[in-house]
């Protein structure tokens, strides 16, 4: 699939072939390395809290500046990536693999149920994801890196469903499906065997996107106060802070870490958008 994934970059376009995304391949390349080498690069706990540097400007002691509790920004801003890359490549692996599941069940089940998994999907679907993303971590108590995952991951999965359903209904009929399900092919054989190679380069756009909403909608529930809790470094609490940075001028706390998130999503948003197919 790794080789489907790359591969499906060259797909042509209107008779023209497609050219990889390099400069957002090469930005999120560089800053996973980054986030990566945190501790070498910016070595010490992220969260030490020195009040003899507070609300401190870029400088050599500190190159991106020091926040109102006295802690480094950059020390944050790598190790907080780490955090939220984490949540959004495992929030995004949990929606295509409940959308996968879900929509290719919807598929191969019985015309009445199909419709009952189909509308269930939509009801969802139809109420705005950080209401469902609240009260799921409501539900779940305290909020951490792992619970993040699942509820980012399971209130994102409905768009995925309808592609998979779509794909499997068309391959459902085919005579090597046919033939496997006559062997005694299970459901989770035929997901993973035939179908999943199928409607993998589909649902590429709605996975990668997924990755690029999961850190957005972590930083926003951070924001909200529902996120990580303040012990906990992500790109989430940085923009946090911000919100006192704004009534105090201090400008680096809102420039540097909201320029990488953005620069961030909308490479994803690039790259997402070079797995489309011609026909999309």
């Amino acid at each position: 699939m790794i080789r489907q994934f790359w591969h499906s970059f060259r797909r042509p376009r209107s008779g023209a072939s497609r050219r990889p995304p390099w400069p957002a391949l090469v930005f999120l390349a560089l800053l996973a390395l980054l986030c990566l080498l945190a501790d070498v690069l910016a070595p010490g706990d992220a969260g030490h809290m020195d009040y003899a540097v507070v609300a401190q400007p870029p400088g050599p002691a500190h190159l991106l500046g020091t926040d109102a509790l006295g802690r480094d920004v950059l020390a944050m801003l790598l190790h907080g990536g780490r955090t939220s890359l984490l949540i959004g490549l495992g929030a995004a692996a949990i929606s295509a693999a409940i959308g996968s599941a879900y929509g290719c069940l919807a598929a191969l089940c019985p015309a009445w149920l199909e419709q009952l998994l189909l509308r269930g999907a939509e009801l969802l679907l139809s109420l705005p994801g950080i209401l469902l993303a609240i009260l799921l971590q409501a539900a779940l108590g305290p909020a951490n890196i792992w619970t993040l995952c699942l509820v980012i991951g399971g209130t994102s999965w409905m768009e995925i469903t309808k592609i998979v359903r779509t794909e499997v209904r068309g391959l459902r009929e085919r005579e090597y499906i046919l033939a496997a399900r006559s062997m005694g092919g299970g459901f989770f054989y035929l997901l993973f065997r035939h179908f999943a190679p199928a409607f993998f380069s589909s649902i590429a756009f709605q996975a990668v996107s997924g990755i690029g909403g999961a850190i957005g909608l972590e930083a926003t529930l951070s924001f909200l106060g529902i996120g990580l809790p303040v012990e906990a470094v992500s790109w989430g609490s940085l923009l946090q802070a911000s919100e006192r940075a704004l009534l105090t001028g201090q400008w680096w706390m809102i420039f540097i870490p909201g320029a990488v998130l953005v620069l961030c999503l909308l490479s994803f948003l690039r790259l997402a958008d070079a797995l489309r197919r011609p026909s999309q």
